[in-house]
């Protein structure tokens, strides 16, 4: 299968109103794994926070998304703020990554971290991330493994629990 990466950049780039719908309808989908979006405004403000959005595509449909913050980046959750207090402006943070569960285990995600971990090591910061413990993602935790990040610490967030990972 070959898959098409796009990559959208806030100020530089739109984003067509089709597209932020289905980055909202594959993230629900993807709940609790993923913190909920509210609605298009929601990721209208998202993707203005962002460093960049990367977009997957196969057959022109699609299929997966990355919604990836920076130190500079203008966003509020605590898991980032958990590496900006410790990394400064200095790393790259993926926010959250969904892939159409029909794509699933075909190496979408890994096209997707690729892609992220180039840009990062081209700009020399660290790639954070974070997975719930608390519910248990398994799937995600031995994904992160197998993409040889490392767990620093493990934060606790009302009822969730979550490792915070990165990769030099």
């Amino acid at each position: 299968m070959k898959f098409f990466t796009e990559l959208y950049y806030p100020n530089i780039d739109t984003i067509s109103n089709k597209l932020f719908q289905s980055i909202l309808k594959l993230n629900q989908v993807n709940l609790p794994a993923l913190g909920a979006i509210k609605d298009l405004k929601h990721v209208n403000e998202l993707f203005h926070s962002s460093k960049f959005i990367i977009v997957v595509r196969y057959q022109n449909h699609f299929i997966g998304f990355a919604i990836v913050m920076d130190g500079n980046s203008n966003y509020q959750s605590l898991n980032y703020k958990y590496f900006k207090k410790r990394f400064g402006n200095s790393f790259l943070y993926i926010d959250r990554v969904a892939v159409d569960e029909k794509f699933q285990n075909k190496m979408v995600g890994t096209l997707l971290y690729e892609v992220i971990y180039s840009i990062s090591s081209a700009i020399s910061v660290p790639l954070c991330c974070e997975v719930n413990t608390i519910p248990l993602n398994i799937q995600s935790l031995n994904f992160h493994k197998k993409m040889e990040f490392q767990k620093i610490d493990e934060i606790p967030f009302g009822t969730k629990k979550v490792a915070m990972l990165i990769k030099e």
